[in-house]
């Protein structure tokens, strides 16, 4: 044996690590790639709700903190510090944008998301909206790009807002946001 000590990651560790790297606004988690040290027992429910070792973190500001080093590769998900990055289970989306505010008209109207994280967002081409619809019931359900390959489900009361202010172009019922177009439903679709 080598005598090195195998850690098992935990929220201690990952709280200890982020505190080490205070920084004003978000971490530059893009930058950091450290070796992967495991899965923890963290998972974030399609509704937004962070859950540790299967018990829901009730503390605003710590999910706020594990949202801050969150990154996505290849599909996954993980948390990342300068020096550990760990896997967590995400159902959905990792956020949730809770209301919006709508400025202007048609293509002149500018979109802005909140996510129950504090994240606010400007819809456009570099924070495209984007719907999917499931294959059996024919539901919506959309999305907004937050960061860097992470998205936000946009909650049910925002998205029948937001459908109150779509429009047609070019044969599909959508929005307009910051000068580009988001197709919902193809206009021949609706009722």
């Amino acid at each position: 044996m080598s005598g090195q000590k195998t850690v098992t990651p935990d929220a201690e560790g990952l709280l200890a690590s982020i505190g080490a790297t205070k920084t004003r606004g978000l971490p530059p988690v893009h930058l950091w790639n450290p070796p992967f040290c495991g899965d923890l027992d963290m998972r974030i429910a399609r509704d937004g709700t962070w859950f540790y070792e299967g018990s829901p973190i009730g503390r605003a500001g710590l999910v706020k903190l594990f949202s801050s080093i969150l990154k996505r590769e290849d599909g996954k998900y993980f948390l990342v510090t300068p020096v550990e990055k760990v896997g967590i289970t995400v159902e959905d989306a990792p956020f949730v944008a809770i209301d919006f505010d709508a400025v202007g008209e048609g293509i002149d109207q500018k979109l802005r998301f909140e996510t129950h994280v504090e994240d606010r967002v400007l819809a456009g081409p570099d924070h495209p909206i984007r719907v999917e619809r499931d294959p059996e019931t024919g539901e919506p359900s959309p999305y907004v790009l937050v960061r860097s390959d992470l998205e936000a489900l946009i909650d049910r009361k925002s998205f029948y807002r937001l459908v109150d202010l779509g429009v047609h172009h070019d044969g599909w019922f959508g929005l307009w946001s910051c000068g580009a177009f988001f197709r919902i439903i193809p206009s021949d679709e609706l009722p």
